[in-house]
């Protein structure tokens, strides 16, 4: 069991996407498929097995830093967008325990991919850009159980 889809839409991925001025019923697609996949859509919020991902994009702390380090802090306009919220940058494990800021950085990952992002009805084409730009071609995760969670978890 994970956390209604509706719900989370609504009060966690629209806020995190209206923050930061990136709204789009793409990218909305994009965030909670990537949470069904990653997380059962908020079954888990610490990598199973002792890994380090967290948060219900289980995004790892060094990819969490990369994106602080080579990516925001030459965003000046996303900078003030955060700084709203958060003036400093917080600990990595806060993406466990606030989604809003979980949302917010794992939409900035994707954010930092030159690649327009898939129709927000494509189901196979976010499978594949999950894959190709959030999981990758090392991780073990497939298209195929990208897809089979959001029918399960998303339009179940």
């Amino acid at each position: 069991m994970g956390i209604d889809p509706a719900q989370f839409r609504q009060y966690i991925i629209r806020p995190a996407l209206e923050m930061l001025q990136m709204a789009s019923p793409a990218a909305e697609a994009l965030l909670i498929g990537t949470a069904a996949q990653e997380s059962g859509l908020g079954r888990y919020i610490h990598q199973l097995g002792g890994g380090p991902a967290l948060g219900l994009f289980q995004m790892e702390p060094a990819t969490y830093r990369d994106i602080w380090q080579n990516y925001i802090r030459f965003q000046p306009k996303i900078s003030k967008h955060l700084g709203v919220r958060w003036p400093m940058e917080p600990k990595a494990e806060a993406m466990i325990t606030d989604l809003l800021f979980a949302a917010v950085m794992c939409r900035l990952h994707y954010r930092r991919v030159a690649a327009p992002l898939p129709d927000a009805e494509d189901i196979d084409g976010l499978a594949a850009y999950w894959k190709k730009y959030y999981n990758t071609v090392v991780g073990r995760g497939t298209e195929e159980e990208f897809i089979k969670n959001w029918h399960k978890l998303v339009n179940g």
